[in-house]
Formats: structure tokens, C-alpha cells, sequence
């Protein structure tokens, strides 16, 4: 019988090969997308057999839930790094424009984001819905992070939050895909500060 030890290194072991598959799987997606993107290529790029990636992640599916569910990790422990310790409209604002900053650190993650997205709008796509729950999490985020610096008057009076949280989704994004065309020579943290201060009354 294992000893607790012995048990502990393989659940260990297990653990590091399903994230070692996770973030290649990432750069896979980015590179391919989804739909071009076989089980046999993530598995070679980890070293496994076809059946080696299947004792891990059966289906392709499953391997994208994986990534997707990862990239959401990264970006909520990003996000709290950036200390925003209560709801307030300003910090968060800020927030997203220091998470923009952090995505430049991690081209795989923004490639493979950049190109599921795209795929995505199609409602056949798997990760479709999540998608669509991501943008309207994200969209109502900053919106009620504008309506917040509203009611504090840091908005400038033409500014309407639910247009403008639109506005600064699409140019999060856009930044993304321009930034991935342009060799990574463009600094999307800086255009994003300048695009949402230019709604703002207040420093940001």
C-alpha cells in the first residue's frame, strides 16, 4: 500500500504535468486557435502520447475549460495584486489600466485570448458562452466602476457610463490584437490611461 508521502508526490506530480498541458495548450491555441488545434499537437508539445494527454484532459474541450479557467486564475490574482481594497470606481479604473501593463508579460496568454475570442463569436464555438459571460462581467464591471467616480463627480458631464464601459472593453481588446500585429511595440497600458482620462475629471 502507497504511503501518504508517496500518494502526496504523485497527486504532486499529476498537478505539474496538468499545468505544464494548461500553458501549452495556451500557446497551441494562440498559434492555431481552437478549431485548427489537434489533441496530438498539445500532446507532442508536452512530450506525451495521445493516450498519455488523455489520462489527463480526455477531450479538447476539457483542455480549453482548463486554459480558459487558468487565464481567469491569472487574471483575478492580477487583479487583487493591484491592492483594490474596496469598491471604489477611481482604484478599480486604475486597476484595469495596471492589468493592461501586466498582460504585456504574458504574450501566450494574450494570443491565445486574442484569437479564442475571435472564434468565439461563432454560438457554435465551445467557449462561445463563456465569452459572452466574460465581456458582460467585464462591461458591467467598469461600468459600475464609472458610475461610481459619477456619483464622487470625477466624470465629466457628457461622459455616460454604460456607452463608455463599452468603449473602453473594445479598446482593451483591440490594444491586444494591434499590440500582438505591431511585434509588441506598442504600449497598450499608456493608450488605455489616456483614452479612459480623457473621460475624467479627476487624476487617474
Amino acid at each position: 500500500m502507497a504511503q501518504p508521502s508517496q500518494r502526496s508526490g504523485g497527486y504532486a506530480k499529476g498537478r505539474a504535468k496538468r499545468q505544464e498541458i494548461i500553458e501549452a495548450a495556451t500557446v497551441v491555441f494562440g498559434e492555431l486557435g481552437y478549431t485548427k488545434t489537434s489533441m496530438i499537437e498539445i500532446a507532442e508539445r508536452c512530450s506525451l502520447s495521445r493516450a498519455g494527454l488523455a489520462h489527463h484532459f480526455p477531450t479538447k474541450e476539457s483542455v480549453l475549460s482548463a486554459v480558459l479557467a487558468w487565464r481567469d486564475t491569472v487574471d483575478t490574482q492580477r487583479f487583487r495584486s493591484e491592492g483594490v481594497p474596496e469598491p471604489d470606481g477611481l482604484a478599480i479604473l486604475r486597476a484595469v489600466v495596471e492589468l493592461a501593463a501586466e498582460n504585456a508579460k504574458v504574450p501566450g496568454l494574450v494570443g491565445m485570448y486574442s484569437c479564442l475570442a475571435a472564434e468565439a463569436a461563432s454560438p457554435s464555438h465551445p467557449a462561445h458562452d463563456y465569452f459572452v459571460r466574460r465581456y458582460d462581467m467585464v462591461e458591467q464591471g467598469i461600468r459600475d466602476a464609472l458610475e461610481d467616480v459619477r456619483r464622487s463627480g470625477g466624470l465629466r458631464p457628457e461622459v455616460e457610463p454604460a456607452r463608455a464601459a463599452i468603449s473602453i472593453v473594445a479598446l482593451m481588446d483591440g490594444l491586444q490584437v494591434y499590440w500582438l500585429l505591431r511585434g509588441r511595440q506598442v504600449d497598450m497600458a499608456a493608450h488605455l490611461r489616456s483614452a479612459t482620462s480623457s473621460m475624467l475629471t479627476v487624476e487617474l
